[in-house]
Parts: structure tokens; sequence; C-alpha cells
């Protein structure tokens, strides 16, 4: 019987040579890594990222990270460009081009055209003297001493080094241009991301009408009525201005028939609780989740400056909006 292969032994020797790969980045964080970190940051139209093969996949990658983190960037196929993708680059674009090589045919075909309209360019190989490098404005080197493939073949250490040093770029530029959590909320959108940044109480919590509240005097009875008309599991208990003045929940409510009290004859004020967690409409999402699992409460109530009731919400709410 053949023994079992030993995966574990394979994937431990491909970390350690990625690991040594990107440890070997750090001593080309020189001059050149900070003309190229100021030539992004100083261009007043896109960045172009560009690449062939599996260069290109890492190209399509440090695009997608450049335009999500305050830098305009996108991806152009150099072997479209040629054939009027070029059209793309316009006079005020910096053009960042990767090949472990930097022989890559098809970007090198791009740089007569590129050198006539005197669009800069920064190549990033892992070959200082290939063409890409000497032809480039400024070129970073991500030279690697050995692949993870055993048969030298297949882009491995070489493609973890390209994509590592683009999120070198597109960090220093995220910090240098002060680029902040609410920055990247607006670029994301649509996500769940984006919906624990942007997304706030008053945006998805129950308004006017659907928010249960009763008065100081009224029966407990008539208050279960109340909180089974909204389904939230709670209800505000409120004074004669509409102040809140206590939360009567589930949990109270077993506590009351635990003390055996009559809630056809007893009103609210007399087992309500006047002290609970509130939070106001501008607060986000995100924060109201962490409030709510530190309290361990599945619901809140909104209040506006006066401490008048004006939205409710629960856990299920959330997890509707996506924030959870």
């Amino acid at each position: 019987m053949t023994a079992q292969f030993n995966y574990q032994k394979t994937a431990q020797r491909v970390l350690d040579i990625e690991k040594a790969a990107i440890d070997g980045l750090y001593q080309y964080l020189d001059h050149a890594f900070t003309e190229a970190c100021q030539l992004l940051f100083d261009c007043p139209g896109k960045i172009i990222v560009t690449g062939m093969g599996k260069s290109g996949h890492i190209a399509h990658k440090i695009a997608a990270t450049l335009a999500s983190t305050g830098s305009p960037a996108f991806f152009m196929h150099p072997g479209e460009a040629s054939h009027g993708d070029l059209g793309m680059i316009g006079k005020q674009d910096v053009v960042l081009a990767l090949s472990n090589s930097g022989e890559s045919s098809e970007i090198i075909s791009l740089l007569p055209v590129l050198k006539r309209r005197a669009i800069p360019l920064i190549c990033l190989t892992g070959n200082p003297s290939s063409t890409m490098a000497r032809e480039a404005n400024v070129h970073l080197c991500t030279r690697v001493e050995q692949e993870a493939c055993p048969l030298g073949l297949a882009p491995t250490a070489s493609t973890t080094a390209a994509l590592v040093m683009g999120d070198a770029l597109a960090v220093s530029l995220l910090e240098a241009r002060g680029f902040t959590a609410d920055d990247f909320a607006l670029s994301h959108p649509g996500g769940a991301l984006g919906k624990r940044l942007l997304l706030r109480v008053g945006d998805i919590m129950h308004k006017e009408q659907h928010v249960p509240s009763v008065g100081l005097n009224t029966l407990i009875i008539d208050a279960l009525l109340e909180i089974g008309r909204s389904g939230l599991g709670f209800t505000a208990v409120v004074d004669e201005q509409q102040t809140l003045a206590g939360i009567y929940t589930d949990g109270d409510l077993r506590r009351t028939l635990d003390k055996k009290i009559d809630v056809h004859t007893t009103t609210i004020d007399k087992v309500m609780s006047s002290h609970c967690t509130t939070v106001h409409a501008n607060m986000l999402a995100a924060e109201a989740v962490q409030l709510m699992e530190e309290k361990k409460i599945s619901g809140l109530l909104v209040l506006d400056d006066a401490r008048r009731p004006i939205g409710a919400f629960n856990m299920h709410d959330l997890l509707l909006a996506g924030v959870i």
C-alpha cells in the first residue's frame, strides 16, 4: 500500500518560500518606491494598471485595491491595448505595468506609444536589467530567489511579491491622502462592509406609529397587547409630555409573572424598568450592535433630544438590514 502523500509538508515549504519572498522585498523599499508613490500621489488623472497572464490577475487586484482606497485606477489588458484600448489612457494618467521577467512582449509593444504621449510609466518587475525596467520612469524590483512551484514554472512566490508590493503602494497612498473609513464606505455602499460603515440607526429603525408606546397608567395586559402589535419584544412607557419614563420587555413580563402580579389590575409604571439603554438616530448601526451585545439586550429605543421615543428596533431588524 502506497504511503499517504504528506500534503502538510509541501504546504509548509510553500509558505516558507513565499514568506522569504516577502521578506526579500524590504531591500527594495528605497528611493524608487518613494518616487513611485509620489508619482501616483500627484497623478491628476487615473492609474492604469496592466499585466499579462498571471501578472494580469495581480494587476487586476492592485487596480481594485487602489480604486477602493482613494486612488482612482482601473485595469487595462495589454493585449487589447494595441487594438484600441490605449484610448483609455489620457495625458494626465500614469501607467503601472507588471511583468516578472520584464520582457512581456504585449507591454513592450506599448512603450513607444506611451513614450510619444509622455505618459509616466512605473514598471514592477523581477528583473532590474529588463527592457521594461530600463524604459520605465520608475522601476520597482520584486525579484524572488525561487518560485514555490518545484518545477520553477508556475508563478507563485513572484506573484505574491508583486501583490504585496502593490498593497504597499496602495496603503502608502491611502495614508498620505488621509483616506478615512467614511471615504472607504462611500466606495463600498452595496456590500456588507458599506452597510457597517454607512447605515445609521435612523435608516433601519421602526418609526412613528410603528414605535411601541404606552402611558404610565396603562394596565400591564394592555401593554402586552402593544408589545404583541409591534413584534419587537418591548414597549416604551411615556409620561404626559411623551417623554420616556421607562421600558417594559418580555424579560420584565417573566419577572412580573414570577412575582404573581395581576396583569389585569396593575399598571405598567409599577413594573417597568425606569433605567434603560437608549440610542440616537445618528448612531452607526454597527455601534448599536456592539452596544446591544455588551448590554446583552435584543432591542433598543431611539430618542430625540427631548428624550421622546422616535424609533425602535431589534436584532432582527439589524439582521434584515445586513449589518450583522
